[in-house]
């Protein structure tokens, strides 16, 4: 008889999709369109983020008062804009317009009119990111492709450095289950570098890297060093741009809160579970085999109440 988790894993089965329609695609996503393919230094980037997280007000800003929200000067804010391929902040604005507007029509009761506390502020941001995840996700295709690929990747290492080794030893968790050989990478350095390089003689094929703001260098040479050694890369991190994106083979992204004196995680941890579901997809016999197994060892055990 199917434990609770084996039919959730049936039930939530993944269906393929063809791509979401372009009317459909959200406010933020055609702003972080504006910034994709050009390299962005770190203050740069600060700006970028400031235009997607706050979107319906930031592009009514003036220049001095964009400058002071995000910490940076005026002259920053102009080569931001000219790196871009705008003669200036008031042509970027202009783009920046219309796309604000249509997000506000999108939702005419706007969060703000009836936010009550900084609180309550967070958790709507949260529902941001998840909201823009959930249109991600409607094209189906990349996520169980790289499903399958981890999936067949054994043994597959999951890596993830500081902030980041908390949605790393999540997945690598849960993975183990469905999976039979999962390595977790949480240090960086040479114990990083001898980790990837066993996996890889071991034939592996793939790392999951994770890599939440602020990015640690630790995690790009860690990339750097997979890929020396012959290993692909699907990287989950936050829709910043920077160089991290550029070494990974894949990359899937999700917003996270950044309203707190810590981030929080609510976009990134669905988009992990819905990557387990893909690689459950993948091998459903060897997944329900797995889930059996892990069922029979917690009961005999007594692992849970």
């Amino acid at each position: 008889m199917s434990s609770g988790q084996q039919e959730r894993a049936q039930a939530a089965a993944i269906t393929p999709s063809g791509q979401a329609a372009e009317h459909e695609r959200a406010p933020a996503d055609r702003v972080r369109a504006l910034f994709d393919g050009h390299p962005l230094s770190p203050g740069q980037r600060r700006i970028a983020q400031y235009l997607i997280d706050h979107l319906t007000e930031a592009a009514f800003l003036s220049i001095t008062e964009l400058a002071e929200r995000v910490g940076v000067s005026q002259p920053s804010v102009t080569r931001f804009a000219s790196s871009l391929g705008f003669s200036g902040y008031p042509a970027l604005r202009e783009v920046l317009q219309p796309i604000a507007l249509n997000a506000v029509a999108r939702h005419p009761e706007s969060r703000e009119q009836i936010r009550h506390n900084e609180l309550q502020a967070a958790v709507d941001a949260e529902i941001a990111n998840l909201e823009n995840l959930r249109r991600l996700l409607a094209d189906t295709n990349q996520i169980l492709d790289i499903g399958r690929d981890l999936a067949q990747s054994v043994p597959l290492t999951v890596l993830g450095l500081r902030i980041s080794v908390s949605l790393a030893e999540y997945f690598a968790y849960a993975a183990r289950r469905i999976h039979p050989d999962v390595r977790l990478v949480t240090g960086g350095g040479s114990v990083a570098y001898d980790a990837l390089l066993q996996a890889r003689a071991a034939g592996g094929t793939w790392v999951l890297a994770f890599a939440m703001p602020r990015h640690a260098k630790e995690t790009l040479a860690a990339v750097r060093t997979a890929r020396s050694a012959g290993l692909r890369v699907a990287l989950i991190t936050d829709p910043t741009l920077g160089p991290l994106v550029e070494e990974a083979d894949v990359v899937l992204t999700a917003g996270t809160g950044s309203r707190l004196v810590f981030d929080s995680y609510a976009a990134p941890g669905v988009l992990s579970a819905a990557l387990l579901q893909a690689m459950a997809d993948a091998d459903p016999e060897r997944t329900q085999a797995r889930l059996e197994s892990y069922e029979q060892a917690a009961d005999l055990h007594g692992f849970f109440l």
